[in-house]
């Protein structure tokens, strides 16, 4: 029936390794009641004005009060110097250009992801004195889920962010060395900023546009979103174009 309502989405978290990692850490010591009304506070949407800082998280979770509750989760940050010593000790400095492609390495997660429970630290103003309360593991969920979607948000929840480590793994300063390894981990201009284009392909002394099926070209102008009233100021432009990249080549 056309009035019937569609079901939402449902939504999701923890399906990334990086994602797991953050979440069974604040998981552990909860009971099976706080994770299911927290997965429920999650799907619901009870999460507002989550807030993802170096290092700090914080959220206002509406639950079964009038006025939402205040929570705030604190990582132990990681130093960007340090995690990238430590990829060059174990060869895995290529984690940070496939963390740059938007990959999970499992390497660089192994040292950036929290491993305990006392990694990650939490308050909230609800008055249940569980270790983690609903709100708290909700808060979580929300951060998982963001994890999911950009690698990037592990390393701002763990007080870093993939500038400060590619910069680090530049060599800044540092002496050269002989070994490979411990070595600049970016490619020579790695963002290209001297890299020289090559020149446009030559285009035939004919005029492509007398060339054209006319109908098939209205068609295709039509087709981008051209209006019919406007076709012929899209001839005459195509012709400009046309006609500056011959006078290039």
């Amino acid at each position: 029936m056309s009035g019937r309502r569609r079901a939402a989405p449902i939504r999701g978290y923890g399906i990334t390794g990086w994602s797991r990692a953050f979440v069974s850490v604040v998981e552990a010591g909860a009971d099976h009641r706080h994770i299911t009304g927290a997965r429920r506070y999650f799907r619901d949407r009870h999460v507002d004005a989550l807030v993802i800082g170096d290092g700090t998280i914080t959220s206002a979770v509406r639950g079964t009060q009038l006025d939402p509750f205040d929570v705030i989760l604190r990582t132990r940050t990681v130093d960007a110097d340090t995690v990238v010593g430590l990829l060059r000790t174990t060869g895995d400095v290529d984690d940070l250009l496939a963390l740059a492609r938007g990959e999970q390495p499992a390497g660089l997660g192994n040292l950036i992801a929290p491993t305990e429970s006392a990694d990650v630290e939490s308050s909230c103003t609800c008055p249940d004195q569980a270790p983690r309360c609903i709100h708290v593991l909700a808060t979580a969920f929300e951060v998982a889920a963001e994890i999911d979607r950009r690698p990037t948000v592990l390393l701002q929840v763990m007080g870093t962010d993939l500038p400060a480590l590619l910069g680090s793994a530049g060599g800044g300063d540092a002496e050269p060395s002989d070994d490979p390894s411990t070595g600049d981990v970016l490619p020579e201009d790695f963002y290209g900023d001297t890299v020289v284009l090559p020149p446009p392909p030559p285009f035939p002394a004919v005029d492509a546009l007398t060339e054209l099926e006319p109908a098939a070209l209205r068609t295709a102008l039509r087709a981008s979103g051209v209006p019919a009233t406007q076709l012929a100021e899209a001839f005459d432009d195509l012709a400009t174009f046309y006609a500056e990249l011959k006078r290039r080549t």
